[in-house]
């Protein structure tokens, strides 16, 4: 629940989410408050907007750290649909009802149903798409952001990566989500944004 708090763009209630997530330390495995810890102690050094400018520049603006599962997995093609759909029916079968208007696969929402679902269904998300989290972790380390911390306490607490995660992750390194052309009109078409609106 912490990752997931502090993972979502940084808005007035930073502040209470910084000391709950330092209170509640010793209630986490060890590994993952050490690097929520370092995380906070940045975000309260930086302030709230150099905070939010530092977001918008790392989440919004840069592909590689996305935060929205599926395109990792599906890419800008038709079938990112289905899977954002499978997000929802996952989250649907397990009772969790969304009060926000945001898409089922945004990695603040599923770390928010891993918290708070009682079955494993959330922790399976999390691991059928473990390469793009390493994807993620592996561009906020390079970029140095803060935010990489918040990613390495998520990694330390799924098993470690076997052969075909790692395998998938070296090909999304190399060539990236998968990609599709429909029609004449796609060869001048932009790339889709990759998040639901502008911050404000």
């Amino acid at each position: 629940m912490a990752a997931g708090l502090l993972l979502d763009y940084p808005g007035d209630s930073l502040p209470g989410i910084l000391d709950a997530a330092t209170r509640d330390a010793d209630l986490m495995p060890a590994a993952a408050a050490d690097e929520i810890g370092a995380f906070c102690q940045v975000a309260r050094e930086w302030g709230l907007r150099r905070l939010q400018e530092h977001y918008v520049e790392t989440f919004d603006q840069r592909r590689r750290t996305a935060l929205y599962l599926t395109y990792y997995s599906a890419g800008d093609t038709r079938g990112r649909g289905a899977a954002i759909l499978g997000f929802r029916e996952v989250m649907r079968r397990a009772g969790f009802e969304m009060d926000r208007e945001e898409l089922p696969d945004y990695l603040p929402v599923v770390l928010e149903f891993c918290a708070l679902n009682e079955t494993a269904s959330g922790d399976e998300l999390l691991r059928a798409n473990r390469e793009g989290l390493e994807v993620i972790r592996a561009a906020l380390v390079s970029a140095s952001s803060p935010y990489a911390h918040l990613l390495e306490a998520l990694c330390t607490t799924l098993p470690p990566l076997d052969a075909d995660t790692l395998a998938r992750y070296q090909e999304l390194i190399n060539q990236g989500p998968p990609t599709e052309l429909v029609g004449i009109a796609a060869l001048d078409a932009t790339p889709s944004p990759l998040t639901t609106g502008g911050r404000s």
